[in-house]
């Protein structure tokens, strides 16, 4: 490339990250929650919603959201989920806010141009910018009771540190396809992905305060399919039964330790993350299919899960 090349290039990528930071800073505000420091937040609607991460809040049900124009306005938390590691909050005082647009993480592609807007160590409307380092990455959520894997995870290389939890992860369109949720080493940040289920759980916090999963009491890890059966199924790996909650449904279902689930539902089921995807709100209190790999034989068991 010659100097002039380099120059346009870099004017390039300037104007896109500019581009960005003018759309969506007035857009992420600074929260304070008592006893538990500061994060991030995005305005969600006009009329006061934000979106942040769950663990900024933790068990509180109030604090202050400060934007970059000076307003400071108070908050209540709506609801918040732990398992997607997802909060929506509430402002009520003030004039509209300045909204931010949501994306689609799964367009997403490795390589592209990635920028972090929040409020790391307390620097108001700081902004960073990389690229997206991988894709389809997995984090562990836990509730004092129950775990679970946050799915498709994005990896990102734009320089995150405490305070940027719950802040934006936005394309070149400054459309938010991620809010900011974990500092993995140097270089190496996560964000929970703005795709279709996280907007399921999203508009059930709006609107419920909660969001309503599945439970079928199982413990299980990836196994690949016994050769003879492979041709019989859709996949070529299943879930090999490690522990069955006692008095679960899956217990009452008669599931035990050591079968092999290939499909729920009528889906097949080739890792864990697929059956915890099928675990829907509409499957509550519904009787469903569990086809089963007993010793080499099929069986096929009714289940009917409970309320998580």
């Amino acid at each position: 490339m010659t100097a002039v090349d380099e120059a346009a290039a870099l004017d390039a990528y300037s104007r896109a990250v500019v581009s960005v930071a003018e759309r969506v800073t007035p857009s992420v505000a600074s929260l304070r929650v008592m006893r538990r420091g500061a994060g991030s937040a995005v305005a969600l609607t006009p009329d006061g919603f934000l979106l942040t991460s769950a663990h900024v809040v933790g068990r509180a049900d109030r604090g202050r959201a400060t934007f970059p124009d000076g307003a400071d306005r108070r908050f209540e938390v709506v609801g918040r989920d732990p398992l997607s590691d997802l909060a929506v909050l509430r402002t009520q005082d003030g004039e509209p806010l300045s909204q931010a647009e949501l994306g689609e993480a799964s367009e997403l592609k490795v390589g592209q141009l990635v920028v972090a807007v929040g409020n790391p160590n307390g620097f108001e409307g700081s902004v960073t910018a990389g690229v997206v380092s991988a894709l389809g990455r997995s984090l562990p959520a836990r509730t004092r009771r129950h775990a679970r894997v946050i799915d498709s995870v994005i990896q990102t290389d734009a320089a995150l540190n405490p305070g940027n939890s719950g802040g934006a992860l936005v394309d070149s369109s400054s459309r938010v396809v991620g809010i900011n949720t974990a500092v993995a080493g140097v270089g190496l940040g996560l964000a929970v992905p703005v795709n279709e289920a996280t907007r399921s759980v999203i508009g059930a916090l709006m609107s419920d305060g909660r969001v309503r999963r599945a439970y079928i009491g199982l413990a299980g890890g990836p196994r690949p399919l016994p050769p003879r059966a492979r041709g019989r199924y859709a996949a070529e790996s299943c879930i090999e039964v490690v522990e069955v909650v006692e008095g679960s449904p899956a217990d009452r279902a008669g599931l035990r330790p050591e079968d092999l689930v290939v499909e729920v539902a009528g889906t097949p089921t080739p890792g864990v993350g697929e059956l915890q995807r099928l675990m829907v709100a509409e499957l509550i209190g519904t009787s469903v299919s569990v086809r089963v790999l007993r010793q080499g034989r099929e069986q096929e068991l009714e289940l009917v899960p409970a309320e998580l």
